[in-house]
């Protein structure tokens, strides 16, 4: 057996997010129509259940599984870069998922959308768009919570 070159595996980043849900196959497919992710590998039970697959989407890989006694179902959290967030947004849309917030230019400089999948999971989708130094950030910043504060003082 031939020693690694690595700590991490080729082609793996060192933080790789890991899905167990109820549908492993149907979530890939998510993936593959909302996010255009290629699945690389893919090890299946005698009883058809996805044990362990892997997917690229964009430079970063995935893992998933079907849920299990052991490992149960859970949501997660995932911030995604896209080159286009208003066309990322509609794919996923089509693909099954539903808004949590339509896309908008935000004040730290991106273009973001949200979307939950059909399986509970929250897609943060982004482009970035501007870069901004650490003064103009916090300035806006500021003003962002000015502006929430007084629309939660008008509720």
């Amino acid at each position: 057996m031939a020693k690694a070159k690595s700590h991490v595996p080729e082609g793996f980043q060192t933080v790789v997010p890991y899905f167990h849900v109820d549908g492993a196959t149907r979530f890939l497919a998510f993936l593959r129509d909302a996010f255009g992710a290629t699945e690389t590998y893919r090890s299946v039970t005698p009883e058809g259940k996805i044990m362990h697959a892997s997917a690229r989407i964009g430079d970063s890989m995935i893992e998933v599984s079907d849920a299990t006694q052991q490992w149960r179902a859970m949501a997660s959290a995932i911030h995604l870069y896209v080159p286009d967030t208003d066309a990322a947004y509609a794919r996923a849309l089509g693909a099954g998922a539903t808004t949590l917030y339509e896309p908008a230019d935000m004040f730290y400089g991106e273009r973001s959308a949200g979307v939950t999948d059909p399986f509970g999971n929250k897609w943060y989708i982004a482009t970035h768009v501007e870069d901004i130094p650490p003064a103009e950030m916090e300035s806006r910043q500021k003003e962002f919570a000015r502006k929430q504060s007084q629309q939660g003082q008008q509720q």
